[in-house]
């Protein structure tokens, strides 16, 4: 399969200091993750980044006392546990609400590397993309740790992806990109639909985006797993989450 545009492995010191931080919103979704979200929101780089939004979806432990002793600009908390793609739109809306211009999106469970940002932030700053997607499969990309049931799966599904909007991407799942968050107010990105509460989300709006004749790149990043509830995905259930937006949207099912 060959890929779409593609980003270089790290941008260089000049392109890095096109990044304006104060336009940069990092949205972390968080379910039960004490241990892990402190790294996540120490690990950013504000010279990247100027605000940290960690989204709880009503967790069981103190993921949100932990973000906020870790330094977040904003915690907000569900009362009740909506999923991950609920999570992320919260922290968009924030995000847009403070009048920030990009936002970058990464896990909770501290799998990326926010080191990498400039990779998927210097494009938006060229006027070179309006989406970047974050791809573990592109050179440069690296999954330390990963299960054999999670690399078969996370090569097939770009090529269900493919076929179903004609795309060349190769990490459709990865859950770090960043994107202008003016994208959301086209009328083609409907975040507030219910179904896309859990895994629908993300695969969605690559979808519209893509579909609305939009910029989007692909640029290499880590994902990490650490053999300690790296995921929360469960196969056939999870499986069919990320699947439906392809086969909803390609059959005009849902918009």
């Amino acid at each position: 399969m060959c890929p779409g545009p593609v980003e270089s492995l790290d941008p260089s010191p000049e392109r890095c200091a096109l990044i304006d931080p104060a336009q940069v919103a990092v949205v972390v979704p968080a379910w039960n993750e004490t241990g892990k979200i402190g790294d996540v929101v120490r690990k950013v780089p504000r010279r990247w980044a100027s605000t940290v939004i960690v989204v709880d979806d009503c967790s069981a432990d103190d993921t949100a006392g932990e973000a906020r002793a870790a330094g977040a600009e904003a915690v907000i908390r569900h009362e009740r546990n909506l999923g991950v793609g609920a999570g992320i739109r919260t922290g968009l809306l924030e995000a847009k609400r403070r009048g920030l211009r990009f936002a970058a999106i990464l896990s909770g469970d501290d799998q990326h590397e926010p080191d990498e940002l400039p990779r998927i932030l210097v494009p938006l700053f060229e006027d070179r993309a309006d989406l970047v997607q974050g791809s573990r499969w592109l050179p440069g990309g690296a999954t330390p740790g990963i299960p054999p049931d999670r690399r078969w799966l996370t090569q097939l599904y770009p090529l269900l992806f493919r076929l179903a909007s004609g795309f060349p991407i190769t990490d459709g799942t990865n859950g770090m990109r960043a994107f202008r968050l003016d994208l959301l107010d086209d009328p083609r990105v409907r975040l507030q639909q219910d179904w896309l509460d859990r895994y629908e989300l993300e695969p969605y709006l690559l979808f519209q985006v893509i579909r609305g004749r939009y910029r989007v790149r692909e640029a290499p990043v880590t994902v990490r797993y650490h053999g300690r509830g790296t995921t929360k995905m469960r196969l056939i259930r999870d499986g069919w989450r990320i699947l439906r937006p392809l086969v909803f949207l390609r059959l005009g099912v849902r918009h």
